[in-house]
């Protein structure tokens, strides 16, 4: 794709879940909206760490949107959050903390850890699904 032409650039998107169901909720939200993007996803917090090392080495681009779950296996999301913190080409791509916890507590860590929104997973399909008007907005996509 050429610059200028008009056409939207696909969008890249680190997915850090360790549910396939709640993966596959997300890509279907993406569909339903029609975000044109690529998934990457990762099950684990170890994954993840790997991957961002990966794009601070330059090799592999940056998401341009990180959506993670705070409870992870092996590393925390938490912890995955602090380590994007201290990352160069990482530390500015907006990151959803999409997770099962309502508590405030772990609203408030999260905001203070960067992220810049933050949702309890939906109970049902149809608010599943209306999570892609959120995506679409942080990647800075019209509605």
């Amino acid at each position: 794709m050429r610059e200028g032409d008009g056409v939207e650039p696909v969008r890249h998107i680190l997915l850090i879940e360790d549910n396939p169901a709640d993966a596959e909720l997300v890509r279907e939200a993406l569909l339903q909206h029609a975000v044109d993007c690529e998934v990457a996803l990762v099950n684990n917090g170890e994954t993840a760490l790997a991957f961002i090392a990966a794009v601070e080495s330059h090799q592999t681009r940056p998401p341009d949107l990180i959506i993670i779950d705070l409870r992870l296996p092996i590393i925390p999301g938490r912890e995955v959050l602090k380590y994007l913190q201290t990352t160069a080409r990482c530390q500015h791509v907006p990151v959803l903390v999409l997770t099962s916890s309502d508590s405030v507590a772990d609203r408030e860590e999260a905001a203070a850890l960067g992220a810049m929104r933050y949702a309890q997973k939906p109970f049902r399909l149809v608010e599943y699904l209306k999570l892609g008007i959120i995506f679409k907005q942080m990647l800075d996509l019209p509605q």
